[in-house]
């Protein structure tokens, strides 16, 4: 309703009644209009009706919910079913146009506006979680890993002769799939054992580069997020070689917007060497459904690029998600989680450490990887592999999502390419161990209940181990005693066979 409406309604209504009404809505419409000249997420989160309030302003600027509008296109934003049209807030068209997925469409200016706002939001809470100089960045309606995808491909043509990737091992296969799906091979550096973690060869990489050519090296592509023992790349080095010798530089942050130590080393590594773009998964940093990534980089013109090499227009849904979120949440809202999660890996840290102690295990030294910890399994390896993948097993079964078991030399073939001793980012690692992470929304509950849950599988997967070695060891004493009683009775029989031959 604007000013019109609203004094055409003191003639039904009391004027001092219509006057409080509509002060009431100018409370709302002053928080979207800060949101919309500011761009920035509000410090506060909106409430539910200020945020539909302001959504269905802007679907209602998109041609499909014009009054009385006359589509004749092949893609007019027409939807069959009531339900989805609600379920999308009756944003129908999508986001971009065929040519650049951050372009407007000039029957979508809802839409269109809302793709701005989201990106605007999402590179102001980047700034917040630790990476100050970014400078651009989109949300791509893809996971992580074909996020990854598109930055190789938007660098190929500016390396035509690139034929390689530089890939410091981690045991997921999406990333390095990413690779493969680009049509490049990835060239795949071994990590280096240090105490208990895993970390980035850099000699290793530079040697590589040096045998290579850096011209026929389409980019290092290196992670930050990971399980433990691995930790993040050595991201600082990592981006001085790429500087050095003017290869660019790819980061895999796909979980790492949550810890500050993460941003803290893309923030480093852009300020002393070179880092191109860095990608983040919406769902694992926002908690928001599957299917959306942020890409980002220091350079505009370069995430310019890469949003135009996306073919065709795109869903918005990742977009509206992520919005409605960060509007919830407000900037305040989402530093409080952030500062809840880095509680949480303490208190996981705490009760992981106390429980493995109590089996005769430990946890691994990992003070480099801020999200991901690990329990070895010593204890359960020694007897058997399928001891060790048991207890995997019974934590899934009794609903424990997430935690990861991981046993010796296991292999595993990716795309043509075999690692052996995968998962565990390494050939040989010492042990068999178990993984579990602090994440963004983790709460005390969730430890307690991991920790008393994985405490009964131990004590289940013991016991069993425990009659397996009972019934080992009762098999083992029968046949001796059987050896031992024949040995008696043989010299029984002699001993009689004496006193017979003496008597007679």
């Amino acid at each position: 309703m604007n000013r019109e409406s609203f004094a055409a309604g003191e003639r039904l209504v009391s004027p001092a009644y219509v006057r409080q009404g509509c002060e009431a809505r100018r409370s709302h419409e002053h928080l979207i209009r800060l949101l919309l000249e500011k761009g920035k997420c509000p410090e506060d989160g909106w409430d539910e009706s200020t945020l539909e309030l302001f959504l269905h302003e802007l679907a209602i600027m998109d041609s499909n919910n014009f009054l009385g509008n006359c589509g004749v296109g092949e893609r007019e934003g027409r939807v069959a079913s009531a339900l989805v049209a609600r379920r999308h807030y009756r944003f129908i068209h999508g986001i971009g146009r065929s040519g650049d997925i951050s372009a407007v469409q000039p029957k979508a200016a809802g839409s269109s506006l809302l793709n701005k706002i989201t990106n605007s939001l999402v590179l102001d809470i980047i700034k917040l979680a630790g990476v100050h100089t970014v400078t651009n960045c989109f949300v791509v309606p893809m996971a992580t890993g074909m996020s990854l995808t598109l930055c190789f491909l938007t660098l190929r043509h500016k390396r035509p002769k690139a034929k390689y990737i530089i890939w410091p091992r981690i045991d997921q296969k999406s990333c390095f799939k990413s690779m493969i799906t680009a049509g490049f091979e990835p060239v795949v550096i071994e990590n280096v054992l240090e105490g208990d973690e895993l970390r980035t060869d850099l000699k290793a990489v530079e040697a590589k580069v040096q045998e290579l050519g850096p011209d026929y090296v389409l980019c290092v592509h290196s992670t930050t997020s990971c399980f433990a023992p691995r930790v993040p790349d050595r991201l600082e080095e990592l981006a001085v070689i790429c500087a050095n010798y003017g290869i660019p530089h790819i980061v895999n942050n796909a979980y790492g917007v949550q810890s500050s130590k993460c941003m803290h080393l893309i923030q480093q590594g852009a300020r002393v060497g070179r880092i191109d773009a860095f990608v983040q998964s919406l769902d694992k940093n926002f908690m928001v459904p599957v299917g959306g990534a942020i890409i980002a980089g220091f350079n505009d013109s370069f995430i310019q690029e890469i949003s135009k090499m996306y073919p065709g227009r795109a869903s918005a849904s990742p977009s509206l998600d992520v919005l409605i979120t960060l509007l919830s949440l407000g900037s305040n809202g989402y530093k409080k989680l952030l500062k809840e999660r880095k509680e949480m890996f303490s208190y996981l840290s705490t009760q992981l450490k106390k429980l493995s102690e109590g089996y005769g295990e430990r946890l691994l030294h990992t003070p480099h990887n801020p999200i991901s910890l690990a329990m070895t399994l010593k204890t359960l390896d020694k007897h058997c592999d399928k001891a060790v993948t048991q207890l995997g097993s019974m934590l899934f079964t009794r609903q424990v999502s997430g935690a990861r078991v991981v046993p010796l030399g296991s292999v595993q073939t990716v795309s043509g390419y075999t690692f052996r001793g995968f998962m565990s980012h390494t050939n040989n690692y010492p042990c068999a161990y178990l993984n579990a992470a602090s994440a963004i929304g983790m709460k005390t509950q969730d430890v307690d209940l991991f920790i008393k849950r994985l405490d009964k599988c131990l004590k289940t997967v013991r016991k069993e181990q425990n009659k397996e070695s009972d019934v080992s060891g009762v098999g083992n004493y029968d046949k001796t005693a059987d050896v031992d009683i024949e040995a008696m009775a043989l010299k029984l029989d002699n001993v009689l066979l004496d006193t017979s031959q003496d008597s007679s």
